[in-house]
């Protein structure tokens, strides 16, 4: 992310406020993040987390303490970390993705949860609406479905002859048939072949069925587990000639290209819901936000070791270009 950008946008977040009421009254504040995946995959996020809730005036350790909890990317684990939570009492859970925000919102109807990403929670039915969510959710969303048409278009201003495109799924995500639908538009006159992962160990074999099928380049869907292993994935596309595309951190990954929501800052909005409702807030009244910042990056290292030339137009809509 450009230097400009990331201050204009983090100042945009709001300013802090020079004594926060949680400083004022001396309490400890305590919140449950819980994972879906692993910690591994949401360094920066968690760091934006942090930072922001620094910002606002909280300091771990002295009036905040955050208990972490990291699912695995195994359900059933989700629904005992987020059971650890709520007996723990904690004054506000974060969570991410909407079975994140599901699984929380099914162990506890009283405890304010706040959705740090994923997509239209009212099109999967978390909230009622955007404007006025109702219940004990609230949060971001990040326009994850839309997303995955701009990432085909990008493929095919790399490569316009395109016409067998793959796109890879995780088998957990309920939604990947609007995925499909949202990339309609990009692939007309395209094959595309749709392939489903259950977990890390079947990601050679689709991989090996993609070669099999003639794919020319790959679309990686947006998922705690497919976000989590962007490594893995990158590797494989790169093994297998396939120009890929996929969320933003992909491309920081090893892919071809990344687009989406620029993630620190969505997950950087989670600590100012947060700081909103310890000041007496009730989440269920404070709207949904989208994400408004979208960043691309391209990897020229990828590009080179698949001999592919990125145009120069495209360079110069980047808003990061990986070259080592």
């Amino acid at each position: 992310m450009k230097r400009r950008d990331a201050v204009t946008a983090l100042a945009a977040l709001g300013a802090a406020p020079l004594a926060s009421f949680a400083q004022q009254q001396g309490k400890v504040w305590r919140i449950g993040f819980l994972g879906v995946t692993n910690a591994s995959g949401y360094v920066s996020e968690l760091e934006a987390i942090r930072q922001r809730l620094r910002e606002l005036g909280y300091t771990e350790s002295r009036n905040i303490v955050i208990e972490y909890r990291w699912a695995e990317s195994d359900p059933e684990r989700l629904k005992v970390m987020a059971a650890e939570l709520v007996a723990l009492k904690v004054d506000a859970i974060i969570t991410h993705s909407n079975s994140g925000a599901r699984t929380a919102g099914q162990a506890t109807k009283t405890i304010p949860i706040v959705m740090a990403d994923g997509i239209d929670p009212v099109v999967s039915g978390l909230v009622a609406s955007l404007a006025r969510p109702g219940g004990n959710i609230t949060g971001s969303t990040s326009f994850q479905p839309e997303n995955s048409g701009k990432r085909l278009q990008l493929l095919k201003e790399v490569v316009p002859s395109l016409k067998r495109v793959s796109v890879l799924f995780s088998a957990r995500n309920p939604y990947n048939d609007v995925y499909l639908r949202e990339m309609a538009p990009a692939a007309e006159q395209m094959e595309l072949h749709q392939f489903v992962v259950k977990a890390i160990e079947e990601f050679p074999g689709a991989f090996a069925a993609m070669a099999k099928k003639r794919v020319e380049a790959a679309v990686i869907g947006e998922d705690p587990l497919l976000n989590t292993n962007g490594g893995a994935i990158a590797a494989l596309a790169i093994a297998h000639r396939f120009p890929a595309s996929g969320y933003t951190n992909f491309a920081r990954d090893g892919g071809l290209l990344g687009y989406g929501a620029n993630r620190p800052l969505v997950y950087a909005r989670a600590a100012n819901f947060v700081d909103k409702i310890f000041n007496g807030a009730k989440p269920g009244d404070l709207p949904i936000e989208r994400a408004t910042k979208f960043d691309l990056i391209v990897n020229l290292k990828t590009a080179k070791a698949l001999g592919v030339r990125i145009p120069t137009q495209l360079l110069q809509r980047a808003d990061r270009v990986i070259e080592t």
